[in-house]
């Protein structure tokens, strides 16, 4: 990460920092950076943007806020303060993109205006430079336009933030400062594992700017640090095998294939950061086992590199310094620990974003080490050629349908890609064009437990309940403990009148998932179409419970009691149900039929009024408003709105 100081007496911080950078380059910074990330403020959610940090129901409450950090499996990942900060900002402006998207731009500024003081705190050269190119490389598109890459830029920025606490303790090392940069690195560890590097990340920085490493002094201030990362690593490892799925047959690689990884990833890496060409989502995987010579070559090219950076170090250590860096920062994601991602690819652009920092400190160093006469020209020869590049880079992620269509240009086998563009048509009730990217996916890969799940949930949408118990079934054996398949199998299992199999599909989904807001609304919709209100009634106040945004499940708790003759009980349930969904129709008439029922009848006749101007086809609607116009004595209204019912197709 660090190039060697430029002269001897460097090697000694002095206690104060450098001086401050002109606001003329602060002002170029944020231009260059806005203009080439600003289509990410039009942007939408991406892939698991919304089941997994921003929108998930359950978690919005306080007691979600709560459960984000004494529940496991709760979350993904047990990364609590970065799902603390989702929960925040979801306070703040709920579902829409644009907040997020700004905020995780403010964040990778954040990183870069830290990074950059570092750098110059450690006395650098060409530490704006190096900043610049951090801030404005197409490969940290990714990371950027990526909503739950906030993980990634939240992460650095306390990573940063961290460093420059601990280094600054020098030559006073006072407590205070101590204190404050570990309070710093376990928030880091709490918002992202890859942070765990950063002890050993400290180690070459000192020996890098000293020339030795004073192990007593540093192992007793460092060794703690050691301690707290080895201990996120473990949770990390725990909970990717146990709640996010990476272990089986797709992770069961063996020491040659995991060899291979860690031998070509820094390679690709590298490869990217000197040539940011066709950047994918999702690159193609790696075929294992790897081919022996490409594996043999890519370890003797680091060997020899390392070798050779080693004996170079009595002339020039940051060479060396940047490569320990570099890869010791990607070791996390270099195939020693199974991690989800490798399921679809052993690559991608958001694992280097915190090591890149290394190598863009090289080369910043080698633009100011120049002539003075070309340093500016060379530095806006790589600054505004990159910029444009992001700009381009971030059209694809405006949407889920360009990002996939982009990744499928690139990587057309791409089965997650595939799969992913189903579920976005799905979304938007296009199940008949979900049908075929599903189809396709599961060709391209047979075992898919994911695409299984969704075909089957298509397929019960299209009425195809029968076809779709199969691949529902196939993915539980894949993945036994799939709650969202045992509860789209207990829809399709409901849908064909196997009742007692449907209400059982939907319990063990709650046992697999005991907040599963869906799967305790579905199992009271079963019940109710049962008969069995009562219990219906329970299921029901549970998905509200879990999920307290959500308006159905309100409406449903009010009719539950309503047909249970409470329906005092029932109304606070309609009125919450109206202030979640003030645009929905159907809630609208309910709670107009309840307060028809209540003798409200001019109440009923507002909602009612609200419900077939919202949807003027609505049939029980205009009959719930003939019954009330005919109680407060218009006959005439209450006739107009029976013909119109009666011509819609309601019962008289």
């Amino acid at each position: 990460m660090l190039p060697a100081p430029p002269m001897p007496e460097a090697e000694h911080l002095p206690p104060s920092d450098p001086p401050r950078l002109s606001w003329g380059w602060w002002l170029a910074l944020g231009t260059v950076v806005l203009a080439a990330y600003a289509p990410t403020f039009g942007a939408g959610f991406i892939w698991d943007d919304q089941p997994g940090h921003v929108t998930r129901a359950e978690l919005q409450s306080l007691d979600g806020l709560l459960r984000i950090w004494f529940e496991p499996g709760a979350t993904q990942q047990y990364y609590p303060f970065l799902h603390s900060f989702f929960w925040l900002q979801h306070r703040l402006w709920g579902d829409a993109p644009a907040g997020y998207h700004l905020v995780n731009l403010l964040l990778h500024l954040g990183a870069t205006a830290l990074f950059v003081q570092l750098l110059r705190r450690l006395r650098v050269p060409g530490a704006p430079w190096a900043a610049l190119l951090f801030a404005i490389h197409p490969v940290g598109v990714e990371t950027v336009a990526w909503i739950s890459e906030q993980k990634n830029t939240l992460s650095t920025v306390l990573f940063l933030a961290a460093a420059l606490t601990y280094l600054r303790q020098r030559p006073s090392r006072g407590p205070t400062n101590y204190a404050i940069a570990t309070g710093l690195f376990v928030l880091a560890l709490l918002t992202k594992t890859v942070t765990a590097t950063l002890p050993a990340v400290l180690l070459v920085i000192v020996w890098w700017r000293d020339g030795h490493i004073e192990w007593r002094r540093e192992g007793r201030r460092l060794l703690p640090w050691f301690c707290l990362a080895a201990l996120a690593a473990a949770t990390t490892v725990h909970f990717e095998r146990a709640y996010i799925g990476a272990s089986g047959g797709a992770f069961s690689l063996s020491a040659w294939d995991r060899l291979a990884i860690a031998t070509r990833a820094p390679w690709f890496y590298a490869g990217k950061l000197l040539w940011p060409a066709h950047l994918l989502f999702v690159y193609p995987r790696w075929e294992m086992p790897a081919p022996l010579g490409l594996t043999l070559a890519a370890g003797m090219g680091l060997i020899s590199l390392l070798a050779g950076l080693f004996l170079l170090r009595t002339r020039a250590r940051g060479p060396l310094a940047a490569a320990l860096l570099f890869g010791g920062t990607l070791f996390p994601a270099l195939g020693f620990f199974n991690v989800y991602p490798f399921l679809y690819s052993f690559v991608a652009d958001h694992f280097q974003y915190l090591a890149s920092l290394a190598l863009f400190a090289l080369a910043g160093a080698a633009v100011a080490r120049l002539p003075s006469r070309v340093v500016v020209p060379t530095g806006l020869a790589l600054v505004l050629p990159l910029a444009l590049l992001s700009w381009r880079q971030t059209q694809p992620y405006r949407d889920v349908f360009s990002l996939y269509q982009h990744t499928l240009a690139g990587n057309p086998d791409c089965w997650m890609a595939h799969n992913n563009l189903a579920e976005a048509h799905a979304r938007e009730g296009r199940y008949a064009e979900a049908l075929p990217h599903l189809e396709h996916a599961l060709r391209l890969r047979p075992d898919f437990p994911e695409a299984l799940n969704n075909l089957g949930d298509t397929l019960t949408r299209l009425g195809r309940a029968r076809e779709a118990v199969s691949p529902l079934e196939r993915a539980l054996v894949l993945q036994p403990r799939f709650a969202e398949a045992r509860n789209h199998l207990g829809i399709a299992l409901a849908a064909l009148g196997r009742t007692d199999e449907a209400l059982a599909a939907f319990r063990e989904a709650l046992r697999l998932r005991p907040r599963f807001a869906t799967a305790s609304f579905n199992l009271g919709l079963t019940l109710a179409r049962a008969g069995r209100t009562a219990e219906a009634l329970a299921e029901f106040q549970a998905s509200a419970r879990h999920a307290p945004g959500d308006a159905i499940a309100h409406l449903h708790v009010a009719i539950a009691l309503t047909l249970l003759e409470r329906l005092p009980e029932a109304m606070p349930n309609f009125e919450r149900a109206v202030s979640l969904a003030p645009d929905s129709a159907e809630i609208h008439n309910h709670y107009a039929r309840a307060l028809g029922l209540a003798g409200r009848y001019e109440d009923a006749i507002h909602h009612g009024l609200r419900a077939v101007e919202l949807n003027p086809g609505l049939a029980d609607a205009h009959l719930n408003l003939a019954r009330a116009y005919r109680q407060v004595g218009r006959p005439a209204d209450s006739e107009r709105h029976q013909r119109e019912a009666l011509r819609l197709g309601a019962r008289p």
